[in-house]
């Protein structure tokens, strides 16, 4: 049996001089549209108590083209420009629902360089990509092929801080669902083994930041040297960049090996539902945490899991696994974080703690899925902190726009 899914296929490209500054200006033409629209549906509350709508500054986009300082608006494609508008109504969106914050403008700095094309701004032909306002196709990386077939329905172009250039190809793929096996594994997180199995198996932290971090700091050093605004200090930033960047495509192919091994080899894979936003508060095992990137983890285990027909349990918090007999159920005392192994009063059982959480995990989530409960805790929003329940409760906050 097999799922047909959407799907992003993501290549890097070498653009021309042309291409690259075609895409510069549109990246930069996006990110006005995008302040602009949102300086202006602010405005229209505050000063008219009048709320804005997409077809509203879909119009407004048309009028500002038409002035004398705008008027480079359509020197770009306006594919993207409307693209922009769409993600601040997402955006927006996820405002009333009490999913996101205010909506913020963006900075050229630090916000992400992007431009999304849909169907009438790109042409696929012949495996070659063509983007409106270019003459000629990207020079793509092909590291993977698309799905046979494949007619993509959206294409998204980006540059990052390290200066490399990216496509995001949207189309449609068909997975194949995998064989059910009788396996099942608890999974506890951790920081010097990265995750410890209910099979007794610890994989290794491979500590990717820590690995570069004479690097980094060498880096750092070398660009608090340079003049604010030079050429060299631009040069010294690319340059850090390409090591942050080295660090994050290690780790996401690690993880990206390690789940895809789990939902192969697992037909149920359990795991805790971790608060990882308020642990990095600790100043002495941030750095340790964000590191390890449980929660990309999880979210790779999330989809995967969808994709192959497996399973995946997400298990209380609160729940004592570290500190429950794994054998007798026997729950011992306080257990400070320096303890790594202890006997149980009970049967005298002697065990390693993270083998033993791992143990009551994949316990715990068996039996919520064979009782078919609720396999997910009540998921807290990510900037108020609180569940969606407690929220739908409480008034909105003040100072802030009900557009």
């Amino acid at each position: 049996m097999a799922r047909t899914v959407k799907r992003a296929f993501k290549y890097r490209f070498h653009p021309t001089g042309e291409q690259a500054a075609e895409l510069s200006r549109t990246f930069g033409c996006t990110r006005l549209v995008y302040n602009r629209a949102l300086e202006e549906r602010t405005r229209a509350w505050y000063t008219q108590q009048r709320r804005m709508s997409y077809v509203d500054t879909s119009a407004a986009l048309t009028q500002w083209k038409k002035t004398d300082d705008l008027a480079f608006l359509n020197e770009v494609s306006s594919v993207p420009l409307q693209q922009a508008l769409r993600h601040l109504q997402a955006a927006f969106a996820a405002f009333f629902d009490k999913r996101a914050r205010y909506p913020r403008f963006k900075s050229r700095k630090k916000s992400r360089a992007s431009a999304e094309y849909t169907r009438s701004g790109f042409k696929y032909r012949d495996g070659e990509l063509y983007l409106a306002k270019m003459r000629g196709p990207l020079d793509i990386v092909w590291s993977r092929p698309l799905p046979q077939g494949a007619e993509p329905s959206t294409v998204t172009v980006s540059r990052d801080s390290a200066d490399r250039w990216f496509v995001s190809i949207l189309c449609t793929d068909t997975i194949a669902r995998l064989d059910p096996v009788d396996a099942a594994v608890g999974v506890d997180a951790g920081i010097t083994s990265l995750v410890t199995l209910s099979t007794g198996e610890k994989v290794t932290n491979p500590r990717h930041e820590r690995r570069d971090r004479e690097r980094l700091a060498r880096a750092h050093k070398e660009l608090a040297r340079k003049a604010q605004g030079s050429a060299n200090r631009d040069k010294t930033k690319r340059k850090l960049a390409r090591i942050h960047a080295r660090i994050t495509d290690r780790r996401r192919d690690f993880l990206h090996k390690l789940s895809t091994r789990l939902v192969h080899e697992n037909q149920v894979v359990v795991i805790e539902d971790l608060n990882v936003r308020n642990m990095v508060a600790n100043h002495n095992l941030a750095r340790a945490i964000s590191d390890a990137a449980w929660r990309q983890l999880r979210t790779m285990l999330e989809y995967k899991a969808d994709w192959y027909g497996r399973e995946l349990v997400v298990i209380d918090r609160w729940s004592p696994s570290s500190k429950t007999c794994s054998q007798c159920g026997t729950l011992a005392g306080k257990m400070p974080l320096n303890i790594r192994e202890w006997e149980c009063g009970g049967c005298g059982a002697r065990h390693d703690r993270d083998v033993n959480a791992a143990r009551n995990i994949v316990a715990a989530g068996l039996a919520v899925s064979a009782c078919g409960a609720g396999v997910r805790p009540q998921r807290e929003s990510s900037w108020t902190g609180q569940s969606a329940t407690k929220q739908e409760n409480q008034p909105a906050t003040v100072g802030v726009p009900r557009l």
